[in-house]
Order: structure tokens, then C-alpha cells, then sequence
């Protein structure tokens, strides 16, 4: 059962939340709009177009600003329960403070919940904003000539044309890089290729390349081609971006990079920031709890001034993790962690020195 107390402190602290989750997507929105104008103008985009490209953009603004939402709705609530003395009453009571800031916790929780399925949402947004500002080439025919395509295990595919209305293409060829005589680099070669329920190609050659001296070639006349599982739809669009995939996706692309001998590092940080960056809200919320108290007649400038510099502070702590994971100093999985860490290390110092 839900105390009354339970309820007081949970409203307060989600009706800022509410207010700053969607108020800074919205700041953003206008900056860049602002920057971007004079791009929009050029391209004769519609106002309408506009419009709907940044409601594509609010869950990659939203994902982003989670924590600091969470932490600006923390430092205001127990700050305004501290000034007005409702946390020395609690105490007076036989309330620990640790009981007081719980339903908080709770709400932490539910935005570490949120930005978890805003960051799924992330990549589909981001293909379809990206469609309509014109940052990839609408297709409109059933024909494409002349193009390259990444497929999710990094081989790359080399079409001289593609009809997705019969299913064929000709001058084909599929290159997997290798990395040495275990995994060497395979490079397929067909005239032509036909779609039934899989890819056939026909009149090609199989190149093995174990090492850059020594080359093994095989002919044939007709073979099927089982890992080229893209349809002609698929390959008639654009490729995705890396940023365009959900989180299962991006991880199956990395593993196909990382077998070809592409450095991936950066691509390993971003998806496991997908999820460090909404468990930071439960962290976060463990640094600013205490932090709130530690001056009553403060008000809310001294919030506003903790709030925007712990912000400030954790947005470089992302950039350098994505520094330190890209160029490989730190595992990339681990380096993603490095913000959550420092705030969890911050909060257990602060909580161990609240009083109770």
C-alpha cells in the first residue's frame, strides 16, 4: 500500500521530471533548428516537413537528457522538502531519510525503464528524420545501378544493376574481408544473380585469399548464396547508418565488422551506452539525493546551479568515454561504464555522509 507520504514525494518529484524531460528536447530543438535554417532553406524543405523531422527527434534528444532530467527533478524535490523543513519533520518522526528519499528511487527507476525503450526507439526515428530532410536518396523506380551495400555480417556487396521487380541483378560481387589463413578474405564474383526465395548466382568465380601472396579461385555455373539473406527491396534502399539500428542489429553489424578486420570501437561503445546512459538515471538519483541537502537557503538558484553543472559534467564524461572506448584505451564496453561509475562512486560518499 502506497503511504501518503509515498505519494507526496513521488508527485512532487514527477511533476518536475515531467517538465524538464520534455522542456530540454524542446530547448534543443530550437538550437538546432536555429543552426540548421539556412540547410533546410537550401533544400527547399516544406515547413510541414520541417516540423515532422523534429518530432522524429525528440527520442534521441529525449534518450539523451534522461539523467540530467532525473537529476534536475531530485535536487528540486528534496531541496524544496529540506527548505521547508518537511524533511526535519520526517526525521522528528522516525522517518529516515533514506525511507523519505525512496519513492524517488523509484521514479529513478521507471526513467532508467523509459530511456531503455526511448533508446530502441532511437534508430527508427533517426531513419525516418533522416528520409525526410533528404540525408539519404529517395528511390522511386525498381532499378539502381552502380552501388555498394554493407550487409549486418560486414560483407560488402558491389552491384553494377539491380531490377527488384524481377529479382536480378548482374555484375555482381560479394567481398568478405579476412584477417589471415584462419579467416581468409573471400571474394565472389558472378555475372548475374536471380531471387528465388534466396539469391542464385550463375557464370562466377570463388577468389581465396589466405594472405596477400596466394590466391585460390574456384569456378562455377550456378550456386546459391545462403548468408545473402537481403531480398531485392532491401537492397533497392539506402543502407542503414550504424545510428539508423536498433540495438540487437548494430551488435549482429559489429560482429561481421570486427570478423573483416574493421576497427569497431566506437561502434561498441555506442551500443552499450544504449544502455549505460538510462541506468545512470538510478545512479544519478543516488548522487543528487544528497546533494540537495547540503544547503537549505539556497534555493532554487543554488538547484538550478547543482543541476546544470552535473549536466554539463556528465555530457564530457559521455564524450570521453566515447574518446577513450573509440581509440581502444579502455575496452570499449568498459569505457562506456566510466560516467556511471564516477556518479555511483560520488553518491555512495554523499549518502554514507547524510544524516539518517
Amino acid at each position: 500500500m502506497i503511504k501518503p507520504l509515498d505519494r507526496y514525494v513521488l508527485g512532487g518529484f514527477l511533476r518536475i521530471f515531467g517538465v524538464t524531460a520534455l522542456g530540454f528536447p524542446l530547448l534543443v530543438i530550437i538550437i538546432d533548428l536555429t543552426d540548421s535554417l539556412d540547410t533546410y532553406i537550401a533544400r527547399e524543405i516544406p515547413v510541414r516537413e520541417v516540423a515532422l523531422s523534429y518530432l522524429y527527434y525528440v527520442p534521441e534528444s529525449l534518450f539523451m537528457i534522461l539523467p540530467a532530467s532525473v537529476l534536475f527533478a531530485t535536487v528540486f524535490t528534496i531541496g524544496s522538502l529540506t527548505r521547508h523543513s518537511e524533511v526535519t519533520a520526517a526525521k522528528a518522526s522516525g522517518i529516515s531519510f533514506y525511507r523519505i528519499i525512496a519513492p524517488i528511487g523509484f521514479g529513478a527507476l521507471l526513467a532508467t525503464m523509459i530511456g531503455l525503450v526511448v533508446g530502441e526507439l532511437v534508430p527508427l526515428a533517426n531513419a525516418r528524420r533522416n528520409e525526410i530532410l533528404g540525408e539519404k536518396e529517395a528511390r522511386g523506380t525498381d532499378q539502381r545501378y552502380n552501388f555498394a551495400h554493407i550487409a549486418e555480417d560486414g560483407r560488402v556487396y558491389t552491384v553494377g544493376r539491380l531490377d527488384a521487380k524481377l529479382g536480378r541483378m548482374t555484375q555482381l560481387e560479394i567481398q568478405r574481408r579476412g584477417t589471415g589463413p584462419d579467416y581468409p578474405t573471400v571474394i565472389t564474383v558472378a555475372n548475374e544473380a536471380e531471387w528465388r526465395r534466396g539469391w542464385q548466382l550463375r557464370e562466377g568465380v570463388i577468389h581465396v585469399l589466405p594472405n596477400d601472396t596466394t590466391v585460390v579461385s574456384v569456378g562455377f555455373v550456378a550456386m546459391v548464396d545462403r548468408r545473402m539473406t537481403e531480398q531485392p527491396v532491401d537492397l533497392l534502399r539506402n543502407p542503414k547508418a550504424p545510428d539508423e539500428m536498433p540495438r540487437a542489429q548494430l551488435g549482429r553489424y559489429i560482429r561481421g565488422m570486427e570478423r573483416s578486420g574493421v576497427d569497431v570501437n566506437a561502434l561498441r561503445v555506442d551500443r552499450m551506452l544504449r544502455i549505460a546512459i538510462p541506468a545512470t538515471c538510478l545512479i544519478i538519483f543516488l548522487f543528487g539525493a544528497p546533494l540537495a541537502t547540503s544547503n537549505q537557503s539556497g534555493g532554487a538558484a543554488f538547484g538550478i546551479g547543482i543541476a546544470l553543472a552535473t549536466t554539463v559534467l556528465f555530457l564530457m564524461l559521455v564524450q570521453l568515454t566515447k574518446a577513450i572506448g573509440g581509440k581502444g584505451i579502455l575496452t570499449p564496453e568498459v569505457a562506456a561504464w566510466i560516467p556511471s561509475v564516477v556518479f555511483a562512486i560520488a553518491g555512495v560518499v554523499l549518502l554514507a555522509r547524510v544524516r539518517t
